[in-house]
């Protein structure tokens, strides 16, 4: 199987940087599943888990927006936030969850719905991997 480059680039790191055989993302359009020579491509990030196939293994991260460039011998992921699952706050995650649930259901106030509807899919993504991480060990 051919491999390609991926680069993860968040603001404050190079988050990966490496030859790989596949990448699982979740764009705004859906599930992607990207390999060598993919056609050239630019797409919207969507809160979801980073699966990176390497070297016969799968590394997972929780990527939680960015955008997507692909082309035949590289792809490039400018990432809001990307974080393994060793660097997830579970406490952090679960505040932020029961937050954006109260929002939503009104209970302080004048709330931006999307921008609570948008904490909730992020915090969610970051459990899920946590707990998903806990389950294979």
């Amino acid at each position: 199987m051919a491999n390609f480059k991926l680069q993860v680039i968040s603001p404050d790191r190079i988050f990966y940087e490496g030859d790989v055989e596949m990448v699982e993302v979740r764009t705004t359009e859906g599930e992607m599943g990207i390999y060598a020579e993919h056609i050239p491509l630019t797409a919207i990030i969507a809160p979801g888990i980073l699966r990176i196939h390497e070297n016969g293994e799968v590394k997972e991260a929780a990527l939680l927006s960015g955008f997507i460039e692909i082309t035949k011998k590289k792809v490039t992921i400018l990432a809001e936030s990307c974080e393994w699952p060793e660097e997830i706050d579970v406490h952090r995650a679960e505040e932020a969850k029961a937050r954006a649930e109260r929002r939503l259901r009104g209970e302080e106030g004048q709330v931006n719905e999307l921008r609570a509807e948008l904490a909730l899919r992020r915090s969610l993504t970051r459990l899920s991997l946590v707990n998903e991480d806990h389950r294979n060990a």
